[in-house]
């Protein structure tokens, strides 16, 4: 390897040869782009043989400073002088003078192997990791590892907040539970497992037909599926006799937490006294169910909500004569919503199955390819990986994306307006995935940015489904056209397209939004992965708000009630 250097560095001093000297400074610095580091290469005499331009990504030198032959003391010198002491000293507790910092650096540049982790900056880290070759030759690469940092931080944090979490709960004096989208438990606290006689591990990753009668299960399933749905708060009072023999009246209530496609369902219980009155809830109630012997009553209360609810599309009755003998596969990992699944399509007529992963999926595929088996339909778990969606396109098969909770409880609804609506299609199964583009698209309320195939299908499905007209915009340049041309309610902006790319197209918008005195469209940004740099830069470009991908139907249908029915308001007030 020695030799190699040699060569590169007396190379400049031959006539002929500097192209070559050129090729591996590009060469190198290639390879540090693509590793997102900078690399410094300095001799035996400690004088800089190549130094990287990603250098300056880290520190703001001067670039004759990156030149080869440049003494390694200067180079560092240089870098003491932009300030980078300050951060160093405040993390050591003391203070360098100029030579006492360089004599460290440059005995840390002289060890065999050595790492270090320095903050630069309030949001900032950077690694240096250094070797020094046995031939004297030595190399330094440094790379940014903020991100890595903030996750790890972010960790922590996370930590001590479920820690936090954990005490606060075990400390309520009433019991309280918490139960997933699938109705399993997944949290509950001390004075629950009190009251039950029961401990955590007992409960946890159970149903309530785990561990009550057949008939209680089924009326807790009864409401906690109406609050899941609903968003409605549930009340309920009872009179219960305890393992103890004592006998009172308790009030639960259940609430829906969480984020569309994450809801939550909490609740708790408290004792009421013997004869109390009735609750103030049941004032504000939309309906009240009694028991024959007045010893149980129930009601669900609206959430307060400035939002109006949007009414969802009307619902399409299945025949179950014209699908039978339909074949449909099931790709999901969730067990739940895979039993349930299986179970409606069979009372329907179809004849179904389910696989667990892409894997599976794939070679399920193959086989009924090469088998002569024709699927009608697959159904895949917005949870899978995109490459089920993929496949589902490489084989020519329609296929629906929902999230396990919408498997498991809106899937009549769903495959009865996919059939439906081919069935009366004269153009074919093939207008079931038409995505529109055309100009005669009247009243607007959609406008998509979205250059991936497969994603166009998913937002054009959900869309479809919610009842919304929409288009789809494959690239930066064609949203803004669209956008001047049908003015939409909303535009759903992916960040990365090609042209104008997300940022880009924003602002945009917002100048010819000024240049004409046009009303502001919402403008949502999607993103793929949660980088506070890309939040940052949506807002910057004049986003209104961020969703994240994979989207839902419910994460879809949050935004638009949030700012379509604004938009609407606005309307209302200035006309």
């Amino acid at each position: 390897m020695s030799a190699g250097f040699e060569k590169a560095d007396t190379s400049l001093k031959i006539d002929g040869t500097s192209a070559e000297a050129d090729l591996q400074t590009a060469l190198f610095d290639v390879v540090c782009d693509s590793l997102s580091a900078a690399f410094i290469i300095y001799d035996k005499n400690d004088h800089l043989i190549f130094a990287s331009r990603q250098i300056l990504d880290f520190f703001p030198l001067p670039s004759e400073m990156l030149k080869p032959g440049t003494r390694l003391r200067d180079f560092l010198g240089a870098i003491y002088d932009t300030g980078v002491r300050q951060q160093y000293d405040i993390r050591q507790g003391g203070s360098l003078s100029r030579e006492d910092w360089l004599s460290q650096k440059i005995a840390s540049h002289w060890r065999e192997r050595f790492e270090s982790v320095e903050r630069h900056g309030a949001d900032s880290w950077v690694r240096f990791v250094k070797r020094r070759l046995p031939g004297g030759y030595g190399v330094t690469i440094i790379s940014d590892i903020s991100e890595d940092k903030k996750r790890e931080e972010q960790w922590r944090s996370d930590l001590e907040r479920v820690q936090l979490t954990e005490d606060i709960l075990d400390n309520l004096p009433f019991p309280l539970f918490v139960k997933d989208r699938n109705l399993t438990y997944v949290a509950v606290n001390l004075a629950f497992c009190e009251k039950y006689q029961t401990s955590a591990d007992e409960v946890l990753g159970r149903k309530s037909g785990d561990l009550f009668s057949p008939e209680i299960a089924k009326r807790f399933e009864e409401s906690d599926r109406h609050v899941l749905e609903t968003g409605e708060m549930s009340i309920s009072r009872q009179r219960q006799i305890s393992r103890d023999g004592i006998e009172r009246d308790i009030i639960s209530r259940k609430h829906r937490i969480g984020k569309p496609g994450r809801y939550f369902l909490v609740s708790t219980t408290q004792d009421l006294p013997r004869d109390g009155a009735d609750l103030e809830e049941f004032d504000r109630a939309s309906a009240i169910t009694t028991s024959a012997n007045q010893s149980y009553r129930r009601a669900y209360v609206p959430v307060p909500s400035a939002v109006e609810r949007r009414e969802p599309a009307a619902m399409e009755a299945i025949v179950p004569e014209n699908f039978s003998g339909r074949k449909i596969l099931v790709v999901t990992a969730d067990l739940a919503a895979e039993t349930a699944a299986l179970r409606t399509l069979s009372k329907y007529g179809f004849e179904s199955c389910s696989v667990r992963g892409e894997d599976e999926e794939e070679r399920f595929l193959e086989i009924a390819t090469s088998s002569g088996i024709s699927l009608d339909l697959l159904i895949i778990d917005n949870q899978m990986g995109m490459r089920c969606l993929e496949l589902s396109e490489q084989y020519g098969i329609p296929s629906l994306v929902m999230d396990g909770f919408q498997i498991a409880n809106e899937l009549t609804f769903q495959i009865a307006r996919h059939f439906n609506r081919n069935s009366r299609s004269a153009a074919g199964a093939d207008a079931d995935w038409e995505i529109s583009t055309s100009d005669d698209v009247v009243g607007l309320q959609v406008l998509v940015a979205e250059d991936n195939d497969i994603n166009q299908i998913v937002f054009s499905q959900i869309l479809e489904g919610l009842g919304y007209r929409h288009m789809i915009a494959a690239t930066g340049d064609e949203v803004v056209r669209l956008w001047a041309e049908h003015r939409p309610q909303v535009v759903l902006m992916d960040i990365s397209l090609p042209g104008f790319n997300g940022f880009e197209a924003a602002r945009l918008i917002r100048q010819m939004e000024e240049a004409g005195g046009a009303a502001r469209t919402p403008i949502i940004g999607v993103l793929t992965q949660a980088f506070e740099r890309d939040r940052a830069e949506c807002v910057n470009s004049g986003m209104d708000d961020v969703i994240m991908k994979p989207v839902s139907p419910d994460m879809l249908e949050t935004i638009f009630q949030k700012y379509l029915v604004e938009d609407a308001a606005r309307v209302r007030a200035s006309g």
